[in-house]
This record gives structure tokens, C-alpha cells and sequence, in this order.
């Protein structure tokens, strides 16, 4: 396995006032960047993509952010998937033959806590996750030795990625793909359907590998109509702030913490950070919560809020 290797009285009012609401700004903004500075010194890129078929372009880039032909060593888990063994390996040939050094590792609980499996990630720029199940692949991976990996090539600068079940896992407080009471309350004809309803304790999570932590992710987004349930979870827990990512689409996390939105479709932000959320006990309900649509070209800015969208064609 080759990866083994591997006036004026009010003009001047207004002036200071005016000046104050600078030094406000700068004193909200400076902060924001340093948090950001240091961040960056210290983590890769994620690559997080909401399932469904994967532009060549969008391949192509992530090969290109794990350092590209005859440099990228990238490791494919697809434990996600009843046939992830041969879906990885699929995935790593499809990395092959955009020059990257890429093998398919398969490995269940007892032997990713193993430091032989977490070994061959030495040297590793790029991780990349199949789709299926994210709680398949959580039950793998979360809490061993190959974990500590994962995360350790984020940290000195390569790139984690992932689709659909791959990019569920991204987030700490990761969707299940489960809800406890289907339907809701009302016994209606269209009550068989997943995540009919807004409502509190409903939409079940758990943790995921962390590597996003200011934001919750949702895939497969506006395909398969999620809102209900990104809404749901991000009233409920912090951070407060969720996207959903479509089909062919992905987000890209800067080492510096923002965001920028690829590939054949949109994001969707759900911020609820400054939201007035009902109090517990009562039907969940918010106002102020903000929403951005964000196709792709968009940047985002999570610890701002600011919103930059593609230019005009």
C-alpha cells in the first residue's frame, strides 16, 4: 500500500458620533480578526460537501487544497457505507487519476484505536469521508487513535472533506438523520413524511468528530427539504448557527474560519445567535433569526455575520 510510506454643532455631534461608531466597529472587527489570525496558524481547510454527484471541478479542488498532482497523500474512510470497502476504494482511484498519492482504509472501532492504523495517516495532507450512514461512521472512528489523526492533519494545514454522511460528521453536534416523533403531533395524511415540524426534542443528535465547531451541518439541504429540521436543532443547541449544503455543492472552510460556497447549487445559514428563542417547556418558536441564501461564489463570514455575494455575471 504505497500510502504506508505515506452640524457644524451638529455636523460635529454627527462627525464624533460618526468617529465613535468607528472605533466601535474597529474594536468589534479587530478582535474577530486575531481570533481569526490565530485560528489560522493552527488548522487546515474543510471541504464539506452535501452529497449527491460531485462536480470534476469540485474534485479537482480538493485535490488541489491537499497540495495538488504528485503531492497530495490522501486517505479515503468509507465506513459510512454497507459498501464502503469497495466506495472508497472507488473514491481512491478517482483521486489517482488526478495525480494524488490516495488509499482506501477501512477499519472498524477496536482497530482504528490502533496506532498502526492511526500511523497511516503520517504524512497525510487530505482525509477525505464517503457517504451512507454518519453514525456508522462515527462508531468507527469517534474517540480512537485514528481520530487523533484525522485531526492532527487538520491541524498542521491539510484538508478534511466529505460527502453527505461524510459532511454530517464535520459538525460537533451532528444530525443522526433520526427524529422521535415522526409526523408531529397531528394525525395528518402527509404525517408519514420525515421532519414535518418545527418542535423541540424532536430532532435527535449526537456528537460528531468537532471539526466545524461554530456551526451545525445539514446535507442533501434543499433536495430533500430540510429546513424543518435544521431550524429544529438550531433553536435548540448552541452555537445557534446552522447551514445546510446541497447536492454538488460544497463548503469550503478557510484556515481563517470563513466560509465560501462551490460547486452546482447553495448553502442556506440559519443564525439564531441573537435570536429571542421561547423558553423551554414551551412550543419552540424565535424571532430575529436570520437567514442567508448563499450560491455559489458567496463568502460568509461566521464570526461576523457579514455576507459578501457572487458578482454580477
Amino acid at each position: 500500500m504505497p500510502f504506508a510510506t505515506i452640524t457644524r454643532g451638529g455636523a460635529v455631534r454627527r462627525a464624533v458620533a460618526g468617529a465613535a461608531a468607528a472605533v466601535a466597529l474597529a474594536a468589534s472587527v479587530a478582535p474577530a480578526q486575531a481570533s481569526r489570525a490565530a485560528r489560522a496558524a493552527h488548522r487546515g481547510t474543510l471541504f464539506i460537501v452535501g452529497g449527491g454527484p460531485q462536480p470534476p471541478a469540485l474534485v479537482q479542488e480538493f485535490v488541489d487544497l491537499a497540495g495538488g498532482r504528485g503531492h497530495s497523500r490522501i486517505v479515503v474512510f468509507g465506513m459510512a457505507s454497507e459498501d464502503g470497502q469497495a466506495g472508497g476504494e472507488d473514491k481512491a482511484k478517482d483521486l489517482r487519476a488526478l495525480g494524488a498519492d490516495a488509499v482506501s482504509i477501512w477499519a472498524n472501532h477496536a482497530q482504528a484505536s490502533t496506532d498502526s492504523v492511526a500511523r497511516l495517516l503520517d504524512g497525510a495532507t487530505g482525509v477525505w469521508f464517503i457517504g451512507g450512514d454518519q453514525n456508522k461512521l462515527t462508531a468507527a472512528l469517534k474517540g480512537t487513535a485514528t481520530e487523533r489523526a484525522i485531526h492532527a492533519v487538520y491541524a498542521r494545514g491539510g484538508v478534511i472533506g466529505g460527502t453527505s454522511a461524510g459532511a454530517a460528521v464535520m459538525s460537533a453536534v451532528m444530525l443522526t438523520g433520526d427524529e422521535r416523533h415522526p409526523g408531529g403531533a397531528r394525525p395528518v395524511a402527509d404525517s408519514s413524511g420525515a421532519y414535518m415540524t418545527i418542535a423541540r426534542d424532536n430532532v435527535i443528535v449526537a456528537d460528531g468528530f468537532g471539526l466545524l465547531t461554530d456551526a451545525i451541518v445539514d446535507q442533501h439541504f434543499l433536495r430533500r427539504k430540510r429546513a424543518n429540521r435544521l431550524v429544529s436543532v438550531v433553536l435548540e443547541r448552541a452555537p445557534h448557527l446552522g447551514v445546510g449544503i446541497d447536492e454538488s455543492t460544497a463548503l469550503v472552510v478557510d484556515p481563517d474560519g470563513r466560509w465560501r460556497v462551490a460547486g452546482a447549487s447553495a448553502a442556506v445559514v440559519y443564525d439564531a445567535r441573537h435570536a429571542a428563542i421561547t423558553p423551554e417547556g414551551t412550543a419552540l418558536g424565535a424571532t430575529g433569526v436570520v437567514m442567508h441564501v448563499l450560491p455559489a461564489g458567496s463568502r460568509y463570514d461566521p464570526a461576523t455575520g457579514i455576507v459578501t455575494l457572487p458578482p454580477r455575471q
